[in-house]
Order: structure tokens, then sequence, then C-alpha cells
């Protein structure tokens, strides 16, 4: 398999994160779409190819090497300059529902020591995200 381009990899922890308690709902996946068209890190990738690269995730996570496989070859793709805008986005698809399941509790830690975040890093990304999803109510 060839290794997933920048995007594609920062596209595949989205897909994981989202796919990790077997249920990408739509929220989820409506929230994967508008950051790939709004987040400075997409601006020159070609969102008609997201579907595809989801789906590329999808098949690479039912190989016997499953998450961990997947992770490890993010690992090779990603700089590691980008490992807290990844673990940003991975966050961000999390929290959209506003409700985190032990499943996607458990990929985010994953993510987290694979992609070998300090805990004022993590912390500083988790409280960011949770405060643009706060509401009045």
């Amino acid at each position: 398999m060839a290794l997933p381009s920048t995007h594609e990899a920062l596209i595949y922890l989205m897909v994981i994160t989202s796919a990790s308690d077997r249920d990408m709902t739509n929220v989820e996946l409506g929230r994967i779409g508008e950051i790939v068209r709004s987040w400075p890190i997409f601006v020159d990738f070609d969102d008609n190819k997201l579907v595809e690269t989801a789906r590329a995730c999808q098949v690479l996570l039912h190989e016997p090497a499953g998450l961990s496989g997947a992770l490890a070859l993010v690992g090779k793709v990603l700089p590691h300059r980008l490992h807290d805008t990844a673990y940003a986005l991975a966050f961000e698809v999390a929290s959209v529902d506003l409700e985190m399941r032990f499943e996607e509790l458990r990929v985010l830690q994953l993510m987290r020591e694979h992609l070998e975040l300090d805990s004022v890093t993590i912390g500083a990304l988790e409280l960011a995200t949770k405060a643009r999803h706060r509401t009045l109510t």
C-alpha cells in the first residue's frame, strides 16, 4: 500500500475518531467535511477526494493490522510539527456531538501516544475545542 499524503493522513485520523464507536454519525461526518473545506491546513486539498479518502481509511482499518497499523502509517507520514494539529482535528470530530463514548476516548488516548503529545498541549487543545462548542444552555 502506498503511503497516504499528509492531507489524507489527517483525514484518516478524523475518520478513525468518528468510526471508533462503530457509529459514524451525520454530525461527525458533516464536521469532517466542514473542517476540510474551512481549516487552513486543507487549503490545497481537493475536497472532492474526501469520500474516497474516507473509504481508503475504512479499508485500512479492516486490514489485519487494523487500528494500530493505521496509526503507525499516519505516524510515518505526518511531520512532527503537525502532530498538535492532527490531534486538534481528531478531538474536534470526537467532541462535535457533545458526547464522547469510551471507544472515542480510547482512540484519542492511542492517538496522543502515537503523536507523542505532552499533557500541556493536549489540555490546551481539548479546552479550546470544548470552549468552542459551549452553548448558553
